[in-house]
């Protein structure tokens, strides 16, 4: 029996598919079994590797949804929010009310033209920042999935493990009850 749990170990090590069952199994069976350093870093990169693919599935189903349109809008909020914007915004008001001021003005003071395009880019540029940030929430919202399904899921290998330790102290009770 034992040697079929090994070459069921060594099979599941050679194709990198090891079950719970089979890790429970193989404690079960091996009171001799401890878990050594190399057996930690495998477990560990197994469960970085389970978060990491879920992480990359879910960024990439978000590409996948994304339109050329939200990118776009995506790209128009991170603009209007950042300093760049701020600085040539303002150098552009600058240049406008400097050029006006002079003899050859296009559109004197109190810069009627100046307001019309303003409030244009404030109308157009308002929905697009929301349109950004509803997408950002829903983003925000499918990870917080994430975070809670990799919270559960850790729960129950916890209560996995929880049961094994039980089952491992009470075979531990058994043997020193059989050594007196």
């Amino acid at each position: 029996m034992e040697k079929e749990i090994g070459k069921e170990t060594e099979g599941a090590q050679a194709t990198g598919d090891f079950t719970s069952e089979q890790l429970f199994h193989e404690l079960d069976n091996d009171p001799n079994f401890k878990l050594d350093n190399d057996q930690l870093e495998r477990i560990a990169s197994i469960v970085n590797a389970y978060k990491g693919n879920i992480k990359s599935h879910l960024i990439e189903q978000q590409e996948k949804k994304t339109s050329w349109a939200d990118r776009l809008a995506d790209g128009i909020a991170t603009f209007g929010g950042s300093w760049a914007f701020i600085l040539l915004f303002s150098l552009f008001l600058v240049i406008w009310m400097s050029i006006n001021f002079m003899s050859f003005a296009f559109d004197k003071p109190p810069f009627i033209l100046l307001n019309l395009i303003l409030s244009c880019i404030s109308a157009f540029q308002a929905p697009v920042i929301l349109m950004s940030q509803n997408r950002q929430a829903s983003k925000d919202k499918q990870e917080a999935i994430l975070d809670f399904a990799i919270n559960y899921h850790a729960e129950q290998e916890n209560m996995e493990i929880k049961v094994l330790l039980e089952r491992l102290d009470q075979r531990l009770k058994r043997i020193e009850q059989q050594g007196r």
